[in-house]
């Protein structure tokens, strides 16, 4: 591996201008596709083979006039202080704005005086739009005579809120959040590298890879269903792992052109020996991500394939693109003290000599007290992950939504007038295909749910064209996401079954809040084997490339530790509200289902790169005779920085997103970085050390069957430190390197 990366950097280096050329020319094109292809489509969260998803398809195919996942909006009216919606020159202001809204892809829209859509009170009253097409397809002239059939009635006096799926939009990045973190991220590098070059070389080769990354996203996004979700996951990851990656690369060049390696072999070393490590952090990356496959939500799927892209496309940037532009900054990498100390009669500053880095006094304070600092890192991360046993999880809804728009008004206009399970209706569907009585069935399936305590009313069946489905909607006395109506689902599921015994109709219980619990449920049951197959797989990566037992499974032990961590401030965040104000969240509730399996997938993977870029440096100096102390010592001087250094610039970059309004994409900022913060600086700076120091020898123990059976995938360069390639004494072309451009 070493040696074939090796032959890649150089041909990079040397063919500079073709690379560049051709990594130019795919921007050009992902940018042509992203430009000509249509919008990518929001797709509602399902979960093929649940009980809701079961009965949106048999809706689907039962009422095929309409659409069971289509947009929907509710127009909530309220009257001013003193009055009631029914008094006459209310109610005329409500029925002229409904009766604006004919036509256009407008299917239906309820008249709330002709429904007994009024609350107890008189005060409140709402109207039910639905619509022939998914809140994607709405067109700006639909929205827009929503919004003016609002206004009209504000015009009259009366309060009115939307809610509903009508008015969603996607997210786009791009925000001023998202700004800072690069901003940062820029800042880092130039403090860590001590060059302007060097950092906006590694800037440059982020943005190439995730430019191209974003447009094939954007360009499949119809064919393949992509969502704006999907893009802004692989602009995230891509732009972290793509800055880490040509941080790693960058670095060691410097390092081999510190020790007088010419600038094409040092290219050439730096691709071999940290290029193996960003390969195989690259890989553990995607089948990280890939894996999010074995959950069954095709959304998460999507997520993952797209992060893994991204992924991948860093690392072929990194081992081309990286070394190809170092071809063109030739010396001018090193910072300039490196520059003047190198030119001809110059001397090294006294104060250089003989001192110890950060890195370095850290790892020998950490082999003087290994037990205390493991017990110490190890006590913190657990005390932080307490609050992860309390982690309820649910989909975000219009009560997450800021106070600030009108679908959250919405919500609370309606909970206010109708009572808090409003917002969460349940809808049973009564398949009586195979009943010899339909009517008898439907009646049996209404007595029966009106029955189930917890349930606050019931609408009347409505039966299909054919008479053998019936719908009926529940409505329950408590919240969408609170844990009663959680309850009253699979209560209501169990007192339905008896009634398919008697009559032969099967009844399936769905809606937005039965889907929704349907998929946290499912969530959780796999994440177990995600676990499994995840971890199982990288250890076994990880140990092929350490050759030991032992660190892989520390690896996955101290991953555990940080990712339960990164979990206890979720729950503290955004069930508890702790700094919440801080991140311009108004409401708390359950931490979203997706989460937890996303952030494992991603988190894992990244958490390996670590891993590997601190410990293959560790591993070389092993390989070579150094004590493990030593080792330790040798990997921390030489990484640690560096690894510090990409750790505080992906937690920039994911926090930069927790300023967007998604909720989803606010709990992947707060969870990716907590996560990235806890396992670089906690887990891999000390108790990996700690681990380490203890173990001594046996932490690289591995049994002699073991050792036959795996391959030697060399990631720490050991076949580069021999009789240096034939190829790499070619004479280089005359070139000033002091003053760039290098061969």
């Amino acid at each position: 591996m070493a040696t074939f990366l090796y032959r890649i950097g150089r041909w990079a280096f040397r063919r500079r201008r073709l690379v560049l050329g051709l990594w130019l020319g795919a921007l050009v094109l992902a940018g042509v596709a992203a430009a000509m292809a249509p919008a990518g489509q929001e797709e509602d969260l399902s979960m093929p083979g649940t009980e809701s998803q079961k009965a949106f398809d048999l809706l689907d195919e039962r009422f095929p006039q309409s659409n069971s996942q289509g947009a929907e909006a509710r127009l909530v009216f309220q009257a001013p202080d003193g009055q009631r919606v029914t008094a006459a020159g209310n109610k005329a202001a409500v029925q002229d704005a409904l009766g604006s809204l004919d036509g256009g892809q407008v299917a239906s829209a309820t008249d709330p005086y002709e429904t007994g859509a009024v609350s107890e009170d008189g005060t409140i009253a709402y109207s039910t739009i639905g619509y022939s097409a998914d809140a994607v397809d709405l067109t700006d002239a639909t929205k827009t005579a929503l919004q003016d059939a609002a206004g009209q009635a504000r015009d009259a006096g009366l309060t009115v809120e939307i809610g509903g799926s009508a008015l969603e939009s996607e997210e786009a990045p791009g925000g001023t959040t998202e700004i800072i973190g690069v901003a940062v991220a820029a800042v880092v590098l130039v403090v860590a590298l001590g060059s302007l070059v060097a950092a906006g070389l590694s800037l440059l080769t982020a943005f190439v890879g995730v430019a191209i990354a974003f447009g094939l996203v954007s360009a499949l996004a119809v064919p393949l269903g992509l969502t704006s979700t999907v893009a802004i996951l692989s602009l995230m990851l891509g732009l972290a792992v793509g800055i880490d990656y040509a941080l790693f690369i960058t670095s060691r060049f410097r390092d081999e052109l510190a020790r007088g390696s010419a600038p094409q072999e040092a290219a050439g070393r730096a691709v071999g020996t940290a290029g193996s490590a960003v390969v195989f952090a690259g890989a553990t990356v995607f089948i990280a991500l890939v894996g999010l496959g074995v959950v069954g939500i095709p959304e998460l799927t999507k997520m993952g394939m797209g992060g893994a892209g991204a992924v991948a496309l860093a690392v072929l940037v990194a081992l081309t693109l990286v070394p190809a532009l170092l071809g063109f900054a030739g010396r001018r990498i090193l910072s300039r003290a490196v520059r003047r100390a190198a030119r001809p009669g110059a001397e090294r500053p006294p104060a250089a000599a003989g001192r110890a880095g950060l890195g370095a006094r850290w790892a020998r304070f950490v082999l003087r007290r290994p037990l205390a600092v493991l017990l110490v890192a190890g006590i913190g991360l657990g005390a932080v992950a307490l609050p992860a046993l309390k982690l309820e999880l649910g989909l975000p809804g219009d009560e997450s939504k800021s106070v600030e728009t009108t679908e959250r008004r919405a919500y609370d206009l309606l909970s206010e007038g109708f009572g808090p399970g409003f917002n969460g209706p349940l809808t049973v569907v009564v398949d009586m295909s195979e009943s010899a009585d339909t009517r008898a069935a439907a009646d049996r399936v209404v007595e029966t749910v009106r029955g189930v305590d917890g349930i606050a009313s019931v609408g009347d069946p409505v039966l299909n064209q054919a008479g053998d489905t019936a719908v009926l909607t529940a409505v329950p006395r408590t919240a969408p996401n609170s844990g009663e109506t959680k309850d009253l689902v699979h209560e209501l599921r169990g007192a339905v079954s008896g009634v398919e015994a008697g009559t032969g109709a099967a009844v399936l219980v769905t809606g937005a809040t039965a889907m929704n619990i349907d998929i946290s449920e499912a969530m959780s049951d796999a994440l177990v084997p995600y676990l499994t197959v995840v971890i199982g797989l990288a250890v076994l990566l990880l140990m092929v490339v350490f050759r030991s037992i032992l660190v892989p499974v520390k690896a996955a032990l101290g991953f555990l530790l940080s990712v339960g961590a990164a979990f206890g401030v979720l729950v503290a965040v955004f069930q508890w509200g702790w700094a919440a104000d801080l991140i311009g969240i108004e409401q708390t509730g359950p931490v979203m289902s997706l989460m937890p399996i996303l952030i494992i997938g991603i988190v894992f993977g990244l958490a390996m790169d670590y891993e590997v870029f601190l410990l293959s440096r560790m591993r070389e100096a092993h390989v070579r005779g150094a004590s493990p102390g030593e080792a330790i010592v040798v990997g921390f001087r030489h990484s640690g920085r560096v690894v510090a250094a990409a750790a505080i610039i992906m937690i920039s970059v994911f926090a930069g997103f927790i300023g967007m309004s998604s909720p989803t994409i606010q709990t992947m900022g707060v969870g990716l970085a907590a996560a990235v913060a806890f396992d670089a600086f906690v887990v891999r700076m000390a108790i990996v050390p700690a681990v380490l120091a203890l173990l001594g020898h046996r932490a690289w123990w591995l049994p002699r069957i073991l050792n036959r059976v795996l391959p030697n995938v060399d990631i720490e360069g050991e076949r580069l430190s021999g009789p240096v390639p034939a190829s790499a004494t070619e004479p280089d072309a005359a070139v000033p390197l002091l003053h760039g451009g290098g061969r």
